[in-house]
């Protein structure tokens, strides 16, 4: 039976242009890709394979629990950088 699950991802990019992206809700599952559509695609591998490998040795396929909060905070306005997964 198969069954979706929506995760957060965190993407960072290091001093070389590289996406380094991990899923902070399972353990160990990180990867990384030369653009950003590839280091997706390539933490969605890594997910299927942690959570497989997890079920398979009878563990909660999540090795944490996420929610989302909201946090209003006031800052003074700079330049930020955001990746955008939809550009």
């Amino acid at each position: 039976m198969a069954q979706v699950f929506r995760l957060p991802v965190i993407i960072e990019q290091d001093e070389d242009g590289v996406f380094i992206v991990e899923c902070p809700v399972i353990q160990g599952c990180h990867s990384y890709g030369y653009t950003l559509e590839e280091a997706l695609e390539n933490i969605k591998e890594a997910i299927q394979l942690c959570i497989e490998e997890r079920v398979a040795h009878n563990e909660p396929p999540l090795s944490a629990e996420w929610c989302e909060v909201e946090v209003v905070v006031q800052v003074e306005t700079h330049p930020t950088r955001r990746i955008s997964a939809h550009p």
